[in-house]
């Protein structure tokens, strides 16, 4: 590899390190937040270096590809590889960008093999990519999943040439993404249909004739794997005879392996017993039986795939099971074994070290932050999310605690000027005493401002944001984040008077600007607050000493970008200078915040 790519790389991974505030050793509080502050600050500075890199070497490099050499193009192959191993995945929009640069050059040169191969590998970038849609609805994440599919579709169309073609490497990457339009189609039928062709090639003589040296028995084991997670839809009574055999093979073929092994996969002894529950074989209560083993018997202190699916992935599923049939069973009983089976999994997600974080790691996190089961005898879906938050986006809590300090201050002061100025917001309205409700109205705020920007974590877009800047690609899912937040925050009765902040901060006052466009200003009961998130977000932004200079460019956008309604205030000489005290002042309070949590296990 090339100095930059190596440099590039390098700093990545220290990024990654650094960006873990729980990693630093519990001292005394003043040594621990010094450390903090160099850590921050080595941060920024390698992401800058990051930039500088891309803008300087990379992205020239890519500009001028048709006129690049072999050993340059062997380079950046290793480079991304480096960058993007289906495991740790250090940055997989640099990968993407790199395959997309390559394919287009393949094209050009009318290089079938080079045109398969780059259509598998940015197929998997994107993959990767949009695996921070989880727990979107699909409405949102269809187009994305499309564009992938198309490109494992045009891979996998190869399979007519397939005697023609000389490689052998590319017969496996034929076989390899026509397979892989199971992992990225939205319609469940097409997904096992496409994993039911896939099998019957794998398994024919013809093709392995074809390609010998091929790894032909991982790919079987893996489309059996692959058939098998459509034991979900075994309930649903839409399936032919066929494809409902299909499936039930599957899960008995992925099961054997693991039954009688001492140290099962859970994630592949798993699909047998979801599949018995599916089909009415076992009862409810059986298969709560058999996932408290499989939850009790999942290792602690490890995080590899079969670790984080029993103590993660198997925990939120029998919160499903509980939410889905709350009025057909006791509760108590299960719920206390939920709650103990959350204890496990809070503690399993908290105690993971960087060096951990796989992919898979962060997939469970957008899992758990998607499908938490709130219920009366577990933590609150806000008491989870506040422990998470440090762990998962530490800088993006920092951030997020010093806007709801901004937050608490703007409101405050226009509570105190217009005590109904947030009555439009029922709980607010009802409280008669003046103090407690200007103690509500503040606290609202200041929560507002730890809970505004949540779609980020659940989507792990700070892991990218920490490292340079975001492609247009990125920036697309990016504008996501608000709906990831609102649908997350709504569902619980803890947070639910959260989501509409989330959905509409981005939003214009005249709705004729900003995102998503659904968000409807005027049919928000929470719109008042929502103006103001949007301009003290503004002004965090845009802050660099003068804020007199922010606040003129705030009120000369009233009307278009800002409520007028709250503009008004930013001509009061006495919030100005309460605001500028806290931009100015340090973020020692917040990282207190943090330390005091750690040491509170």
């Amino acid at each position: 590899m090339e100095k930059y790519q190596e440099q590039y790389i390098e700093n990545t991974r220290m990024i990654t390190r650094l960006s873990d505030i729980y990693s630093v050793p519990l001292t005394d509080f003043d040594s621990w937040y010094q450390t903090q502050l160099i850590n921050k600050a080595q941060m920024e500075s390698l992401k800058e270096d990051n930039n500088r890199i891309l803008t300087e070497y990379l992205f020239p490099v890519l500009d001028n590809l048709h006129d690049a050499d072999e050993n340059t193009i062997k380079d950046l192959d290793e480079f991304s590889s480096a960058l993007m191993d289906g495991q740790t995945n250090l940055d997989c929009g640099v990968y993407s960008l790199i395959h997309e640069a390559l394919l287009s050059l393949y094209r050009f040169r009318k290089d079938t093999d080079g045109i398969i191969r780059e259509l598998y590998k940015l197929g998997m970038g994107r993959y990767y990519q949009n695996k921070t849609l989880q727990g979107l609805p699909m409405r949102y994440r269809s187009q994305y999943m499309f564009e992938n599919e198309l490109l494992f579709t045009e891979g996998g169309s190869y399979l007519r040439f397939f005697e023609q073609i000389e490689n052998e490497e590319t017969k496996g990457y034929i076989i390899r993404c026509l397979a892989n339009v199971a992992i990225t189609a939205v319609d469940r039928k097409k997904r096992i249909a496409t994993t039911s062709k896939v099998l019957k090639i794998i398994q024919d003589d013809y093709y392995r004739s074809q390609a010998p040296g091929l790894p032909w028995d991982n790919y079987l084991r893996a489309s059996w794997q692959q058939m098998s997670s459509n034991r979900n839809v075994l309930s649903k009574g839409n399936l032919t005879s066929d494809e409902l055999s299909e499936i039930l093979e599957a899960c008995q073929i992925v099961f054997e392996p693991e039954k009688d092994n001492d140290n099962p996969n859970i994630r592949w002894l798993w699909p047998y017993y979801e599949m018995e529950y599916s089909c009415g074989f076992v009862d409810l209560e059986t298969t709560l039986d058999r996932m408290e083993e499989l939850i009790n018997n999942a290792p602690e202190g490890e995080y590899d795939v079969s670790a984080l699916y029993g103590n993660i992935q198997l925990p939120i599923y029998y919160g499903s099971l509980l939410e889905r049939n709350a009025e057909t069973i006791s509760k108590k009983k299960y719920v206390f074994f939920l709650n103990h089976a959350y204890e496990k999994m809070m503690k399993t997600l908290l105690s993971c070290p960087p060096e951990e974080r796989s992919d898979m790691y962060y997939y469970v996190i957008a899992i758990v932050l998607a499908n938490y089961y709130e219920t009366e005898g577990v933590p609150s879906y806000k008491e989870i999310t506040k422990a998470l938050m440090p762990k998962i986006a530490g800088n993006l809590y920092i951030d997020s605690l010093k806007m709801g300090k901004l937050l608490e201050c703007y409101c405050g002061f226009i509570y105190n000027e217009n005590p109904q100025y947030f009555d439009d917001i029922d709980f607010i309205a009802k409280i008669r005493d003046p103090e407690k409700k200007r103690e509500a109205v503040e606290q609202y705020a200041q929560e507002c401002g730890l809970y505004y920007d949540f779609g980020l974590n659940q989507m792990n877009l700070d892991t990218t944001l920490n490292k340079r800047n975001l492609f247009d690609y990125e920036d697309n899912l990016y504008q996501l984040h608000c709906r990831a937040g609102y649908v997350s925050l709504a569902r619980r009765a803890s947070t639910e008077k959260y989501a509409l902040v989330a959905l509409g901060h981005h939003k214009w006052y005249d709705g004729n600007g900003g995102y998503p466009e659904d968000y409807l200003r005027n049919e928000s009961a929470y719109r008042q607050m929502t103006d103001i998130v949007s301009i003290v977000r503004y002004l965090v932004d845009e802050y660099k000493g003068d804020i007199n200079k922010n606040i003129e460019e705030i009120i000369s956008q009233e009307h278009r970008r800002f409520s007028p309604l709250a503009t008004v205030f930013l001509h009061e000489e006495k919030l100005v200078e309460e605001l500028k005290e806290i931009l100015d002042k340090s973020d020692v309070e917040y990282y207190q915040n943090i330390y005091e949590q750690i040491n509170n296990g």
